[in-house]
């Protein structure tokens, strides 16, 4: 499987056969100036209807969009959506939110859009088995550092990627990648945005991968 990380919480998922899902593709504005994404995939999720998550205008074809719980399968990808909440106040304050689980080239792959609470047992246990963590760790509209750290050692992924973090991008969130690595054992820089997996390639222990935006 490879991995690419677009900007904010947007990634590209190729599998071996070539399908392809892209997760969270966003809007660009004055605050948020990543390149709006253009790739031609099949699949997309959207973590819930916010511009930043759910843009899906730029994209070309008719590629099928999954958004909120449930199960699909949708050319060899398994899909699995679970809601949770965008703030810890049951919703009230930003309403829901869907952590997606999928399953590509035997590589679970968790996409926790812009969960803002940690997880309840229940839905720890719905999550379930994860190699692949996408964590948001910038803060304001979602959870912090400490936070996700939290979350990293409850679902126990072998790798966590950061992503929703403060960048010269994307300046009105509080942490930034190196926020959430400081401190971790095993870090791995990597110089461009793409990162390939593999069941065996996967690290024996923790591990944190930061990307780097494509200019």
């Amino acid at each position: 499987m490879k991995l690419k990380w677009l900007g904010h919480s947007c990634f590209l998922l190729t599998a071996e056969g070539g399908a392809s899902l892209l997760m969270d593709p966003f809007k660009s504005d004055a605050h948020l100036s990543y390149k709006e994404v253009s790739e031609k995939v099949d699949i997309v999720t959207v973590s819930h209807d916010h511009f930043d998550h759910n843009y899906t205008g730029a994209l070309p074809g008719s590629p099928q969009v999954v958004k909120g719980a449930g199960e699909k399968a949708v050319k060899g990808i398994k899909v699995k959506g679970i809601d949770v909440f965008h703030d810890d106040t049951g919703g009230n304050q930003r309403g829901s939110n869907t952590i997606f689980c999928v399953e590509i080239d035997k590589i679970n792959v968790c996409h926790l859009g812009d969960l803002g609470h940690r997880l309840s047992g229940h839905e720890l246990s719905a999550v379930g088995k994860v190699d692949v963590l996408l964590v948001p760790v910038g803060g304001v509209f979602t959870i912090g550092v400490e936070d996700a750290n939290f979350l990293c050692r409850d679902i126990k992924p072998r790798i966590a990627i950061p992503m929703h973090y403060k960048t010269e991008r994307c300046q009105f969130l509080q942490w930034g990648a190196e926020d959430f690595a400081r401190g971790k054992q095993t870090v791995n820089r990597v110089t461009g945005s793409e990162y390939e997996i593999s069941v065996n390639s996967l690290p024996a222990g923790f591990e944190v991968v930061v990307l780097n935006y494509p200019e």
